[in-house]
């Protein structure tokens, strides 16, 4: 039978349970392979960690941070900071995820995956969402030091952040995806993430206002207003205190959809990166 056919074919005929199972799976071997992987949880903490303790303190007196929403008063540098290093273990995670996908391309594991008769794009976005539950793990136990630094924000907003981070999570996810399908081997990885990951980071307002921004070099700001990482922090900031930005929301969703519909393009070996290529893993 037609390995196309038998994409569509069987899935059809399994039930709920059979979706489950795979989705399960791939969300299981995501977390297990993080927690076997001490020192990917112990370097996701150290990063934002050092910007908490050593960069906010030091920055405390010189960067005064306004009444701006979701803020209803003054608040110190690190407790504005927070929410741009919480973005930060998402971005950190979902590149550190992605580069999975480059390893089991080399290593061939990735055809195991792709060759199973679940559709590709389940079994891409399983993967997504698998990476974010791992992200959801850093990000708690950021939160419970941050609250020993004397960081709390309201008790609902622990809850409320979650949608927050779920959707922030699958929009970098989704970007890293679709950059691990232009990247051929392993040791490109690491130029590859300088040249997003920073820039994404240092061009937001994860470590600064956007009006103080716009004050400094109106280029900055508006580099910096295109920026998908820019919409997922404050996303996450409005959320961490129980509000709801709507600008934020459309975009992070609007992002998501373009970088997951390019990622699913690239790893269709029919029409996208990896099938033009002839990549292992690109074929089903």
């Amino acid at each position: 039978m037609d390995s196309a056919l038998t994409r569509q074919a069987l899935p059809a005929r399994w039930g709920f349970s059979a979706w489950l199972a795979c989705f399960n799976g791939i969300v299981w071997r995501e977390i297990l392979r993080f927690v076997h992987q001490k020192e990917r949880f112990l370097s996701a903490l150290v990063r934002p960690l050092v910007w908490l303790f050593i960069f906010a303190a030091g920055f405390r007196q010189v960067l005064g941070v306004s009444i701006i929403p979701p803020y209803e008063t003054y608040v110190l540098y690190e407790v504005f900071v927070t929410p741009g290093l919480i973005g930060m273990i998402l971005l950190f995670n979902a590149m550190q995820s992605s580069l999975s996908m480059v390893y089991d391309r080399e290593t061939g594991a990735m055809r195991t995956l792709l060759i199973s008769p679940f559709p590709r794009w389940f079994l891409l976005v399983s993967k997504l969402v698998g990476g974010v539950f791992v992200a959801f793990l850093q990000v708690y136990v950021f939160l419970l030091i941050a609250y020993a630094w004397e960081i709390e924000p309201p008790p609902i907003g622990y809850l409320t952040v979650l949608p927050a981070l779920f959707l922030s999570g699958l929009m970098l996810g989704a970007l890293a995806l679709f950059i691990s399908s232009v990247i051929r081997q392993l040791e490109n990885f690491a130029g590859v993430m300088n040249f997003v990951i920073f820039p994404m980071f240092f061009a937001s307002s994860a470590l600064y206002p956007l009006w103080r921004i716009r004050e400094a070099s109106p280029l900055l700001y508006e580099i910096c207003r295109f920026n998908p990482f820019t919409y997922a922090v404050e996303l996450i900031r409005f959320a961490l205190y129980g509000q709801l930005d709507p600008v934020s929301l459309a975009a992070v969703l609007g992002f998501l959809t373009i970088f997951l519909a390019g990622a699913l393009y690239a790893y269709d070996p029919s029409k996208g990166l990896l099938g033009r290529r002839g990549a292992p893993g690109g074929a089903a």
